[in-house]
C-alpha cells in the first residue's frame, strides 16, 4: 500500500488542525491534504483561514473552518458544533501565544492568554478527541512543543514552560495511548521562517547560532516523525544544538547560552 494511501486509513478521513490561517499551521493543512485526508482547520483570523481553506481545497479534499479564539475555553462548543459526525483521525495542536520579551515586562494578560492557548486549550481539544480515537482503536494527535523546552529560555521564560507542558503530555500519552493504535508526537521545531517569526523583529545578524527552517520541511518531519517516536526535533543542525546544550553541558552553562542567543536577537 503507497505511503499516502497508508497514512490515510491511520489517520483519515478527517483532521482538525489549529492556529491554520497561516505559517506552520497552514502548511500542515497542505501535506495533510495532499495526503487524501478532509480537514476542518480552526483558527481566528478569519480572511486568512479562508484563504488557506480554498487552496487545500484545489487537492479535492473538504473543508469546514472554524472561526474562534482558543483562549476563551468555551470554544470547544464551536468545535463540538462543527465537527458533529465527523471522524476525526488526526489532531494538530498547532495554535501557539507567545510574546517576546522580558518576562516582567509582559503584561499578567498576555502571560495568562499564553497558559490559556498552548495548555488549556490543549488539554480541552485532546480530552475531546484522545478518547474517541482510542475507542475507535486508530488516530494521531500531534503538539507542537518547541525547542525552549527543554530548558530555560530568557525572553520567551513563560512561552517555554507552556511548550515543556505540551512535551510531557505528548511523550506520556504517547506511552499510555499507542497500546490503543493511537499515535502521539511532541514536536519541536526551532526557529522556522513564518509570519509569527517575522514579526518578532529579531535581529539575525547578531548570531550565527540560529538558521530558521522554512515551513514545509518542518512539516514533513512532524508528519514522518508521527507514529515512530514519542517527540521530535525537527533539522538535523537544531539535533545537534540540543544534544549539545542538554547532553554534554551542564545545565547552568546550556540556559546561559540560551540566553544570550535570545539577547542577542531580541535585546534592546
Amino acid at each position: 500500500m503507497p505511503a499516502t494511501d497508508t497514512f490515510k486509513s491511520k489517520y483519515g478521513p478527517w483532521a482538525l488542525v489549529t492556529g491554520a490561517a497561516r505559517g506552520l499551521g497552514a502548511e500542515f493543512a497542505r501535506q495533510i491534504a495532499a495526503k487524501g485526508i478532509n480537514l476542518v482547520l480552526l483558527d481566528m483570523l478569519d480572511h486568512e483561514l479562508s484563504q488557506t481553506a480554498d487552496e487545500v481545497r484545489k487537492s479535492g479534499v473538504q473543508t469546514k473552518t472554524i472561526v474562534t479564539d482558543l483562549s476563551k475555553p468555551d470554544f470547544i462548543q464551536s468545535v463540538r458544533d462543527q465537527t458533529e459526525g465527523l471522524d476525526i483521525g488526526l489532531l494538530v495542536n498547532n495554535a501557539g501565544y507567545g510574546p517576546v520579551g522580558l518576562f516582567v515586562n509582559r503584561s499578567m494578560d498576555e502571560k495568562l492568554t499564553s497558559v490559556a492557548v498552548n495548555v488549556q486549550a490543549t488539554l480541552i481539544l485532546i480530552h475531546e478527541f484522545a478518547g474517541r480515537m482510542a475507542s475507535r482503536g486508530r488516530g494521531g494527535i500531534i503538539l507542537l512543543s518547541s525547542a525552549s523546552a527543554l530548558q530555560g529560555s530568557a525572553y520567551v521564560a513563560n512561552y517555554a514552560a507552556t511548550k515543556a507542558y505540551n512535551l510531557i503530555l505528548a511523550e506520556s500519552l504517547w506511552d499510555e495511548l499507542r497500546e490503543r493504535g493511537v499515535d502521539v508526537l511532541g514536536f519541536m521545531p526551532g526557529v522556522t521562517r513564518t509570519p509569527g517569526f517575522e514579526l518578532s523583529k529579531a535581529h539575525m545578524e547578531r548570531t550565527n547560532l540560529v538558521k530558521p527552517m522554512e515551513a514545509a520541511p518542518t512539516v514533513s518531519e512532524a508528519l514522518a516523525a508521527l507514529g515512530k517516536k514519542p517527540s521530535h526535533i525537527a533539522g538535523r543542525r537544531n539535533r545537534l544544538t540540543m544534544f549539545m546544550s542538554c547532553k554534554l553541558m551542564p545545565r547552568k552553562m546550556a540556559i546561559a547560552l540560551t540566553g544570550k542567543t535570545m539577547r542577542d536577537l531580541y535585546g534592546d
